[in-house]
Parts: C-alpha cells; structure tokens; sequence
C-alpha cells in the first residue's frame, strides 16, 4: 500500500556532508509527520529528525546545528542534510511517516523505510 524509499547513504570522512533523501509513494491520504531515525550496532533505535505538515521541526540534541531536515509536502519526500558528520553518527538511518490511507482518512499508521547505511570514518 505504501512505500518509503530512501536514498543517499554511504562511507564520508570525518567532518564530511551526506543528503539524506525519502519519497512515500501509494495509497496516501495525508501525511502528518516525516522523519528521520537512526540505530547503531548495539542500541536503540533514536529520533534524529522531524518535520511536521504544519512546518515544526524537531532535532536530536545530537545534531542540532549540524543537520537539517526539510521537507515538499507536495512531493511527499523528506530529506536530511548532515553536515560536519562524526563517526559517531554511523548509523542505519531509517525514514519514517505517520500517515492516513486514502481508504481510511481516520486511521493513522506509521511506515518506515527500509534504511541506510550511513559510515563515518577515515
């Protein structure tokens, strides 16, 4: 019914920059909240990222001043640039929509992506 793909993940060095980039695409009605989520080998799964459709945005202490997550309601995509990575940042990074189907607008559903790997190191 719905998917979330997610594109523009890979090896950076130490202070490098990536774009992160997720389309939804399927049955959707509305989409209320895109975001971004990571987990590194051995923990929890952790907010980074999210943008609401009303325009707030909320980051990780983590990466605030580094990231920037934005967000084309018309398109139906979210994308987070990361600057000034470190290697504390490795990570799956994983895009996640809160959203309604067009067969059932009253409903909220959470979707996430598949993931990708993000890797920082020299």
């Amino acid at each position: 019914q719905v998917q979330l793909v997610e594109s523009g993940g890979g090896l950076v060095q130490p202070g490098g920059s990536l774009r992160l980039s997720c389309a939804a695409s399927g049955s959707i009605f509305s989409i209320y909240v895109m975001g971004w989520y990571r987990q590194a080998p051995g923990k929890q799964r952790e907010l980074v990222a999210t943008f609401t459709s009303g325009g707030s945005t909320n980051y990780a202490d983590s990466v605030k001043g580094r990231f920037t997550i934005s967000r084309d309601n018309a398109k139906n995509t979210v994308s987070l640039q990361m600057n000034s990575l470190k290697p504390e940042d490795t990570a799956v990074y994983y895009c996640n929509a809160e959203l309604s189907l067009a067969t059932m607008s009253a409903l909220r559903y959470n979707y996430w992506g598949q993931g990708t790997q993000v890797t920082v190191s020299s």
